[in-house]
C-alpha cells in the first residue's frame, strides 16, 4: 500500500556561482523544444511555407512569457504591481499565470496569421494548440520541482509533503512540511497529456484540421475544464481568494470553456477545409517565410 511522499527534491539542479539551473527552466525549455518539433511536423505535413514554424515558435515564445507575467500582475496582484510597476520586470523572482500565457498566445497569433501567413488565425491555432497541452505538463512538472501550486489536504496515501519553508531549507534549515497534500500539479500534468494524446489523434488520424476550430475548440475545453475542477482542490494562490465561491483561476477558465463549445459547434456545422485551401490568391506554397 502506498503511503505519504515526503518530497525533498532541490528546486535546483546545480549551481555556477550565484546562478541556479533549476529544474523548472529546463522543463519549460524542453516543453517548448518538444511542442516546437510537434507543430513543426503538422506544418510540413499541410505543405506551409518555409519560415513559418520559425516565425511562430519566437512570436509563441515571447507572447508565452510576457502573457503569463502580466497575466498574474493583474490577476493576482495589481494592488502591489501597480504601486510598484518596476516589480513587474522581474520575473526571475517568480509569478506567472497560465491564462495570461493563453491570453498572450492568442493575440500574438492573430498578430502573426495578419503579417505571415494572411489566413484564418483558426488555421494556426488548431496546429499550434496540439503542442501547448505537452508544453503545459512539463511546465507543472516544474512547479512540483518547485514545491508550489499543490491542494488542501488529503488522507489519499498518494499525497505529497511539501517542503513549506523552503527558501530557509535551502540555506540549511530544518524543513518544516506541509500535511499529506493533493499534487495537483500531477493531477494537471496528467489531463494535459491526455488532452495532447486526443488532439494528436484528432490531427493525424481523423484529419480534424480541416475543419477550422475543432482542434482549438477542443483544446480549450480539454485544458481549462479539467483546470475549473482541479481549482476545487488546490490551495488559494493570493489571499483575496479566501472568500470567493469560485477562485480566480476557475473564473477566468469560464470564458475559455465557452468558446470551446463555440468553436465545436462552429466547426461542426461548417464543411471541411483541405491543407491550405484559405490561402490567399496569388500566393505560392513554396513562397520563403
Amino acid at each position: 500500500m502506498l503511503d505519504f511522499v515526503t518530497w525533498t527534491v532541490d528546486p535546483a539542479i546545480f549551481s555556477f556561482g550565484s546562478r541556479e539551473i533549476r529544474w523548472y527552466g529546463l522543463l519549460f525549455a524542453i516543453g517548448f523544444l518538444v511542442g516546437y518539433k510537434i507543430v513543426e511536423k503538422t506544418f510540413q505535413h499541410d505543405k506551409a511555407p518555409e519560415g513559418w514554424i520559425d516565425k511562430l515558435f519566437v512570436y509563441v515564445l515571447v507572447a508565452t512569457v510576457v502573457g503569463a507575467r502580466l497575466g498574474h500582475c493583474f490577476f493576482y496582484g495589481w494592488d502591489y504591481y501597480s504601486a510598484n510597476p518596476v516589480e513587474i520586470l522581474k520575473i526571475w523572482e517568480g509569478g506567472l499565470a497560465s491564462h495570461g500565457g493563453a491570453i498572450g498566445i492568442i493575440i500574438a497569433v492573430f498578430i502573426y496569421s495578419h503579417k505571415v501567413t494572411r489566413m484564418s488565425p483558426l488555421w494556426t491555432f488548431d496546429r499550434l494548440v496540439i503542442a501547448i497541452p505537452l508544453v503545459g505538463a512539463f511546465i507543472r512538472l516544474g512547479n512540483l520541482m518547485n514545491h508550489e501550486i499543490y491542494g488542501h489536504a488529503t488522507s489519499l496515501p498518494w499525497g505529497f509533503r511539501f517542503i513549506e519553508n523552503l527558501h530557509q531549507w535551502r540555506m540549511g534549515a530544518d524543513p518544516v512540511f506541509s500535511d499529506p497534500s493533493h499534487p495537483t500539479q500531477l493531477y494537471e500534468a496528467s489531463f494535459y497529456i491526455l488532452t495532447f494524446l486526443v488532439l494528436m489523434y484528432m490531427y493525424w488520424k481523423k484529419n480534424a484540421g480541416e475543419r477550422p476550430g475543432l482542434i482549438f475548440g477542443v483544446f480549450f475545453i480539454g485544458i481549462f475544464f479539467s483546470r475549473f475542477l482541479i481549482e476545487f482542490i488546490k490551495n488559494d494562490q493570493e489571499a483575496f481568494e479566501a472568500d470567493m465561491l469560485l477562485n480566480m483561476g476557475q473564473l477566468l477558465s469560464i470564458p475559455f470553456i465557452l468558446i470551446g463549445v463555440y468553436l465545436i459547434v462552429r466547426a461542426l456545422n461548417r464543411p471541411r477545409v483541405s491543407g491550405l485551401a484559405k490561402q490567399p490568391e496569388g500566393t505560392s506554397k513554396k513562397r520563403k517565410g
